[in-house]
């Protein structure tokens, strides 16, 4: 086994609470499918047999997932806070090999071996995936008059052939200048600078890794704290022990600090020690295998999509977007189910639109329009009923009349005959009075 695969998803979405406080992330319907569905796909599509998937009891639970894999579930208890490096430590002792670490939130139609097979090609301590910044265009539902949190930019540095990541660092962490070490100039002399870039959460990550996660337990994100750390080791030297070594106290403190030195757990493999390149299944002309040799044992690069889709569904604007490209995905990703399932009772066929998608058991009435749209399970629309760009979730009821533009409907609401309503997102078990607007 290669790798082991993890799926984090046991978030909150803190992002996204208008939809997350009633149902859980992991379990939000995207195309009728759960949110966690589309990494597992992802998974399934590679080739993978078994999932390490860390989540939550009550997630587990309600959780009706149609997958050939094995999902091995390590739930985190309710009243544990924990970041996505400290569920990784939860189960370092599960973790046998390296490993493809996958945010729940994560809808793409990436071929995942464009990432696996840079992290094989370099001896890579990590490869991850990034994709152009996606900001939704068009009016998020019960967002008026709210405002925007500002986002803070990440500066990404490529070298010319943009998949060595040379360096990483976030708007928020930096002063008025972006300061760029030596160390990496003088072997990157050429570096690319690249801003609205999103990473997608998709991380290679070396067994080592793991071990230095479960001794330096002051690292709590994967995003914001290990992956720049790495970048960043990348060009430094490891943590000599004898340097400056004045007294014990000193001693200790520096051997303290080499034991949470990535370097000190990487382990060395002789056959990469040989000054001959051509004793090696490598060759100087694949990759950088020179500095494989030779020099960092650190070594990071990225993948950046230039096309397909990818979204992390982590806010209510890239929710409302993924349903709407979703049946989009589902046509590249081959799957041929039709986007009205077989069970749904449909009056008049000619006014549902060819991209609307409508779950099992729902029942349209007469007159009914449904045009860019997706309808959950066991809905009851009735007739002369105009739904526009909306998502409706499962177990609604819409009654006669109605008018529905842009809106988020959730879990089991009810709309009163003749309502109309526009950009709204009615929770769930919310019922809107008759002419409500």
């Amino acid at each position: 086994m290669e790798f082991q695969a993890v799926v984090m998803a046991a978030g909150g979405g803190s992002r996204m609470t208008d939809l997350t406080s009633s149902i859980p992330k992991p379990l939000l319907p995207v195309g009728n499918r759960p949110l966690l569905w589309y990494p597992l796909n992802l998974l399934e599509r590679a080739g993978f047999e078994e999932v390490i998937v860390i989540t939550r009891k009550e997630i587990q639970k309600m959780l009706n997932l149609d997958t050939k894999m094995k999902l091995d579930f390590v739930c985190i208890s309710d009243n544990m806070d924990m970041g996505t490096a400290d569920s990784l430590r939860h189960i370092h002792q599960k973790i046998k090999t390296d490993v493809l670490v996958l945010s729940c939130d994560l809808i793409t139609d990436v071929d995942l071996y464009k990432v696996v097979d840079l992290f094989r090609t370099h001896d890579a301590t990590l490869s991850m995936l990034m994709k152009k910044t996606h900001e939704p265009t068009e009016v998020v539902p019960g967002q008026k008059g709210k405002k925007k949190p500002v986002e803070q930019r990440d500066f990404i540095g490529v070298d010319d052939t943009g998949k060595r990541l040379l360096f990483m660092a976030n708007e928020a962490d930096l002063d008025e200048e972006l300061v760029i070490k030596r160390s990496i100039l003088q072997k990157h002399p050429r570096m690319h600078i690249r801003t609205g870039l999103m990473d997608a959460h998709l991380y290679c990550l070396k067994k080592y890794v793991v071990d230095f996660l479960v001794e330096n337990r002051t690292i709590t994100s994967l995003r914001s704290e290990l992956i720049p750390h790495l970048v960043r080791k990348q060009f430094s030297s490891p943590t000599s022990l004898q340097q400056g070594l004045d007294n014990k106290e000193e001693d200790q403190k520096k051997k303290e600090q080499a034991s949470l030195d990535i370097y000190s757990f990487i382990k060395e493999d002789n056959s990469l020690l040989k000054p001959a390149p051509d004793n090696s299944c490598w060759n100087d002309h694949r990759g950088d295998m020179n500095e494989t040799l030779y020099e960092g044992k650190v070594r990071c690069y990225v993948h950046i999509m230039k096309e397909g889709l990818c979204y992390r569904v982590n806010t209510l604007g890239l929710y409302i977007e993924a349903n709407r490209q979703v049946s989009k995905l589902l046509l590249n990703l081959g799957l041929e189910e039709p986007l009205v399932h077989g069970s749904a009772q449909i009056t008049d066929r000619g006014m549902i639109g060819s991209d609307s998608i409508i779950g099992s058991s729902t029942q349209v009435g007469e007159k009914t329009s449904i045009k860019h749209s997706i309808i959950g399970s066991m809905c009851t629309i009735k007739d002369k009923v105009k739904i526009t760009n909306c998502i409706i979730m499962n177990s609604v009821t819409i009654e006669e009349g109605c008018s529905l533009q842009g809106s988020v409907i959730c879990h089991n609401a009810v709309i009163e005959k003749g309502a109309d309503i526009k950009d709204c997102l009615i929770g769930s078990d919310q019922r809107l009075e008759t002419k409500g607007k």
